[in-house]
């Protein structure tokens, strides 16, 4: 029964990433086809509208990401100065992630795919990060 609570933190990390990363590359490439395909006027208005119903979402998985991570950091054993090395770099990309996915949500924003763009990219760094990070552990 003591695990129960380390699974339902895991699960919520697994899935508050899922749902930001892929968020975020999905609407990268939706955006991206939409701009080269649609009239500008349309291509902005369906920008627009991708970023209002992902607004919720993406500080709903946010708030999650910052819990269940501070709940794995907090009962997490020591590690290595290399694991603390590599874990401090995921952070900073991870603060990357954020601060670009609040600037692409913004109303009227010219940037928007390429703010995407740079945060999922940024995903798949910090979740290639993670997995080495569980090998070493």
């Amino acid at each position: 029964m003591g695990d129960v609570p380390a699974v339902l933190m895991r699960w919520l990390h697994f899935a508050s990433v899922a749902t930001l990363v892929g968020g975020f590359f999905f609407g990268s490439l939706v955006l991206r086809a939409a701009g080269t395909v649609l009239p500008p006027e349309a291509a902005a208005s369906l920008s627009e509208k991708a970023a209002a119903r992902f607004r919720p979402w993406l500080w709903i998985a946010i708030a999650a990401l910052l819990l269940s991570g501070l709940y794995n950091v907090v009962t997490m054993p020591g590690h290595t100065t290399r694991y603390y090395v590599l874990l401090g770099i995921k952070l900073l990309l991870v603060a990357h992630i954020f601060a670009a996915g609040i600037l692409a949500i913004r109303p009227h924003n010219a940037h928007r795919v390429r703010q995407m763009t740079g945060a999922f990219i940024s995903g798949f760094v910090v979740i290639l990060l993670s997995a080495y990070l569980r090998r070493i552990f």
